[in-house]
């Protein structure tokens, strides 16, 4: 049992201060990333085979326990909040949503200024467009993404990811305190058969973000991928994440256990960031105030 436990601890180690290091064979490494919070729970689990083995080698459990605080315990710590110039909101709507109108009044009541919106199919389009027309009345749509903002949209193209259809949108918001650029964006999901087709739209919306010539850059994004994963790195060297509270976890909304939703932004300061629990959708929304930094 000694030995059982102190192999458990090293390699529960290792995998938490360097999982990104595991081979992504079939997107395993991938997936292992966006899961790493979870392999705190294995530091209980260690512990009591340790103590029912009654072998001091529990005291090494401290080892990884340490780690794991050092690289994801820091999310659990308060964070001061404060109003924002310009409130944001993005969320996956899902394709298969029975009521589409009630996610979009649950989006318009967290007073976002713009909310983005990804997997908008169907009937959804009409149902979104008359729960938010009132107030939002600029909005674009461009394939499954759109955009309402309480503010004139001066312009709106599509964003190719390298997917051979519109899953992405940037749109020029003319808001009070100066114009931002808000891109609105939905990846492919994370499976074993489509992690390069991921990694492609991610090196998309970097290369359009770092090609951007705006002062400011808002990302409202479904990336079906977490923070966490090694293949965010360079996109999170471009853009800022609005981190809420906690983990922040919006998928699957029932019980989340992991942050596929996200804010990204540039010239901008995060002021504070939630996740919402909306009706109709298998995704939680992910808020963020933002404010406009001083020239």
């Amino acid at each position: 049992m000694r030995v059982a436990v102190l192999t458990g601890c090293g390699v529960l180690t290792l995998l938490l201060g360097a999982h990104a290091l595991v081979p992504d064979v079939s997107g395993a490494g991938t997936l292992l990333d966006s899961a790493a919070p979870w392999l705190g729970l294995l530091v209980p689990v260690l512990l009591v085979l340790g103590l029912v083995g009654r072998t001091r080698a529990a005291v090494a459990v401290l080892v990884p326990a340490a780690v794991w605080c050092a690289v994801f315990g820091t999310a659990l710590l308060p964070q001061a909040s404060a109003s924002g110039d310009l409130r944001v909101v993005s969320q996956n709507i899902f394709a298969a949503n029975e009521n589409p109108a009630a996610t979009a009044a649950d989006l318009a009541a967290t007073g976002a200024d713009v909310i983005g919106v990804q997997e908008l199919t169907g009937t959804a389009r009409s149902a979104v467009r008359e729960a938010l027309g009132a107030e939002y009345p600029h909005s674009e749509v461009l394939g499954t993404v759109g955009v309402w903002s309480r503010y004139p949209i001066e312009a709106a193209e599509p964003v190719d990811l390298g997917m051979g259809w519109t899953r992405a949108l940037r749109a020029r918001v003319r808001t009070p305190h100066g114009p931002v650029a808000v891109y609105v964006a939905h990846l492919p999901s994370l499976r074993p058969d489509s992690v390069a087709e991921r990694n492609r739209g991610l090196t998309e919306l970097r290369a359009a973000l770092v090609a951007e010539r705006a002062d400011r850059v808002v990302v409202l994004a479904d990336l079906n991928t977490a923070t966490t994963d090694r293949a965010m790195g360079p996109l999170l060297r471009t853009v800022a994440e609005a981190e809420p509270a906690g983990f922040g976890f919006t998928w699957p909304a029932a019980v989340p256990l992991v942050r596929l939703d996200h804010v990204l932004y540039r010239g901008l300061t995060s002021t504070g960031a939630d996740v919402v629990e909306t009706r109709g959708s298998d995704h939680r929304a992910v808020l963020a105030d933002l404010a406009f930094n001083q020239a």
